[in-house]
């Protein structure tokens, strides 16, 4: 186990290492990383293998009291960092080492580098960052979900009608206009995660497109984890309109 950690293994962990696979979906919100964990959990259930989902915010030790002290938007960073840094820790002790042991698949929607990237972006040191951090383990693979701000600003405003108060950095004092402190935050937030894709060996995915694009791209990542080639399923032709059907297709051949 010790060899998979970042840094230094939590107190009272198996020293074996696991046998099951930690795969990280991270990104923005609004960039599909719910929407590509579901599917990606779908698909591998179909495919026989046991299935844990974990994220941000899900232990029953903190959850609730980050919450809390989020609702009145004075919550410090420093605080902010070290609950987060609680939640994951608990969740890693009682959810997802457990679920590796056990040979199954972890599925994290989310991990420790929006943490540490939300961390140095509000005046943490990458060294801070990576020291608080330092007890997780590695996954065995890393996707990140790269999508434009405009993206992620339209299906924010799509999803929820607004955008979120964090999310936007309003905390950082960055603008007095939420959209304007928006752009600005994803600013600081893409610099950390340029940074954490060449430290940490993200494989970056353009989240641009449509999901079932990008649902396959990760699939081809995912599929030698588990000694297989991903082979994608043939769509029929697309015409100006949309889908072309063979009949369609076979006509126009026929009259040309």
């Amino acid at each position: 186990m010790t060899d998979r950690t970042y840094g230094t293994r939590l107190p009272g962990l198996p020293k074996e290492a696991p046998t099951g696979k930690l795969i990280v979906v991270e990104g923005a919100d609004g960039s599909g990383r719910t929407t590509e964990v579901a599917a990606l959990r779908e698909w591998l259930e179909i495919e026989g293998h046991a299935v844990v989902d974990t994220g941000l915010r899900r232990s029953d030790l903190v959850s609730g009291e980050i919450d809390r002290a989020k609702q009145g938007h004075t919550l410090a960073a420093t605080t902010m960092a070290l609950l987060y840094a609680a939640d994951f820790a608990d969740q890693l002790e009682n959810k997802i080492v457990p679920a590796l042991s056990a040979g199954s698949t972890v599925l994290a929607d989310r991990y420790i580098y929006t943490l540490m990237a939300r961390a140095v972006a509000r005046g943490a040191s990458r060294d801070y960052a990576r020291h608080l951090y330092g007890f997780a383990l590695r996954p065995d693979l890393v996707v990140f979900l790269d999508a434009r701000p405009e993206i992620l600003l339209h299906r924010a405003i799509g999803k929820y009608g607004s955008l979120d108060y964090w999310e936007s950095g309003m905390d950082l004092c960055l603008s007095r206009d939420l959209f304007e402190s928006f752009f600005l935050y994803q600013a600081l937030l893409s610099r950390e995660f340029d940074w954490m894709a060449k430290e940490y060996g993200f494989h970056p995915i353009d989240a641009n497109r449509a999901p079932e694009q990008v649902h396959e791209d990760i699939q081809r990542l995912v599929a030698p984890l588990y000694g297989r080639r991903f082979v994608a399923p043939r769509r029929p032709p697309v015409g100006p309109s949309g889908p072309v059907s063979r009949a369609a297709s076979s006509r126009r051949a026929a009259s040309a």
